[in-house]
């Protein structure tokens, strides 16, 4: 073989690998380079303007958004596979499933969020209505797909002006649902007798493919030529390991910092957590007795909606549920959030910020030391797990957080004129786009992103034409409408692209309510 191409897990995008300089690269490691790459983005930067759950844009909150999160997932990921592959007895069977790199891990980490839209996942909600919906875009959108688009295709500040040109490892480490939304691979993950986390069909929207999925039809030979490397390794559904290390560092920084967030601002609120969490551990027995009807009834009384979250994870996840992990898993979190932190409102002072920080950092530490390796997990769990107890801490600490802040009326307030600027937003923009007599004065990356796209939906529509089937199931009749789809496709990646202030302020501009002739909304 040559030496040139001694690790497969090495080759890039453009077939070349690691030992072809590139004087703009500064690392000699090839995963390196990809993690230099990721982090020298545009995109990556962006997303210090893209909201994790509440915008802090002119309110003058402390709270995480898509950049900060991304790094302390790449430093949970990377603290994971150190601790790894310093276990000898791991040694053969990591090579075996394809192999554990904490560079690997750390790349894609910082790459996992590029695709994230402006307002986080409510944006990711109206993108993908819209895009289905409205431009008849049988992908639709999603921020893991967005991400690998990002990657490999729109971003420009790779060695061949498309994508990052990332190694094979680095780019199968960022498929957290390592198929499509359809079609990929067949059979598909979402028919399976029990589907992969993410593969199934959303109840309430039957026949629109799985509800998660990390690429889209355009990037499908970008996903076969990084899974290559891992076939007969890992099942064409699975994670590879170090995807699976990513996946699980994105768990425990999610369970942690969004808690500290609300701490901080005082919405997490001492007296409704421990109601909660103390009336489920005092009244267990008495809770797991009343029938469905009953238990969503009483739902707003305490301990209910715990009591129906255990349920969920019994129908969901048997093969890790256990009722006394879950218990134990209550009465420590009670002990650490409700006796701990949230007893003394948060208010600035050294004491406070040293309580935040040595919560986050015992909690950290505690996950990231229980992660291990499973060679035959079960299709809803990766390669790396969390041992058992910590597993079901995780999933009451996301409890938490979902309960009392995701819930709440005045978010949900927020969230739906958040909703109305980016419809509106779309809207306006696919106006512009289809006006011919505006085709040279569109900004200019909206200009090469709809080129972009056409190009790709010409040669998949005569590749293969049920790939572009959409949302009423019809196949496009012909290039007009081939275009039609394209240009459906360079909105929302022009959009998806934004960060919170540039998507407000160009709507503004568009809509004619600034006065501003150059504004943020024209650094496009």
């Amino acid at each position: 073989m040559h030496p040139e191409h001694a690790d497969p897990r090495t080759i890039r995008r453009s077939g070349g690998d690691s030992t072809t300089p590139v004087p703009a690269d500064l690392a000699a490691s090839p995963f390196r380079v990809d993690r230099d790459r990721v982090a020298s983005s545009p995109f990556f930067a962006r997303l210090g303007g893209v909201t994790q759950v509440v915008s802090s844009t002119g309110s003058g909150l402390l709270v995480h958004n898509r950049l900060t999160h991304s790094l302390k997932v790449a430093q949970a990921a990377r603290a994971i596979a150190e601790r790894l592959g310093a276990r000898p007895e791991l040694a053969g069977v990591l090579d075996k499933l394809g192999g554990c790199d904490p560079d690997v891990v750390e790349a894609a980490s910082l790459a996992h969020d590029l695709g994230h839209p402006p307002f986080g996942h409510l944006g990711e909600q109206v993108l993908d209505r819209l895009a289905r919906h409205r431009f008849g875009l049988s992908d639709g959108f999603e921020g893991n797909a967005q991400s690998f688009r990002i990657v490999t295709t729109t971003d420009v500040r790779g060695p061949a002006a498309l994508g990052l040109d990332l190694t094979v490892a680095v780019r199968a480490a960022m498929l957290k649902y390592p198929w499509t939304r359809l079609s990929y691979p067949d059979p598909h993950p979402k028919d399976m007798a029990a589907p992969p986390r993410g593969a199934a069909e959303p109840p309430d929207a039957p026949g629109t493919g799985a509800a998660k999925f990390s690429a889209y039809v355009t990037e499908l030979d970008d996903v076969t030529q990084a899974r290559s490397f891992y076939s007969g390794r890992v099942e064409p559904w699975q994670q590879t390991v170090e995807a699976s290390v990513m996946d699980t560092a994105d768990d425990i920084a999610y369970a942690i910092h969004d808690l500290e967030d609300f701490y901080r601002v005082g919405v997490l609120q001492h007296a409704t957590v421990s109601a909660e969490l103390n009336t489920w551990l005092d009244h267990a027995v008495e809770l797991a007795g009343l029938s469905a009807a009953d238990l969503a009834a009483q739902e707003r009384r305490p301990g209910r909606s715990l009591e129906a979250m255990r349920r969920r994870l019994h129908a969901k996840d048997s093969w890790a549920v256990d009722d006394d992990a879950f218990a134990q898993a209550v009465a420590k979190v009670r002990a650490e959030l409700v006796d701990g932190l949230l007893s003394v409102p948060f208010d600035g002072s050294v004491e406070a910020e040293q309580a935040v920080a040595g919560f986050s950092a015992r909690w950290t530490r505690r996950l990231v030391d229980a992660v291990g390796v499973v060679e035959e997990p079960t299709t809803r769990s990766g390669h790396v797990v969390l041992a058992v107890r910590q597993w079901h801490e995780v999933q009451v600490l996301k409890f938490v957080h979902r309960r009392f802040v995701l819930l709440r009326p005045d978010l949900a307030l927020h969230q739906r004129g958040q909703a109305r600027l980016l419809t509106a937003l779309l809207e306006a923009l696919e106006q512009w786009v289809t006006d011919r007599h505006e085709a040279n004065r569109l900004p200019r990356r909206l200009h090469d992103l709809v080129d972009l796209a056409s190009a790709e939906y010409a040669a998949l529509f005569r590749a293969d034409p049920a790939a572009l089937v959409g949302a009423t199931g019809d196949r496009p009749s012909g290039p007009d409408a081939v275009r039609a789809l394209a240009r459906g496709r360079a909105v929302v990646d022009f959009v998806a692209s934004l960060t919170d202030n540039q998507a407000a302020a160009l709507l503004d501009a568009l809509s004619g309510r600034t006065g501003q002739l150059w504004t943020d909304a024209f650094v496009l």
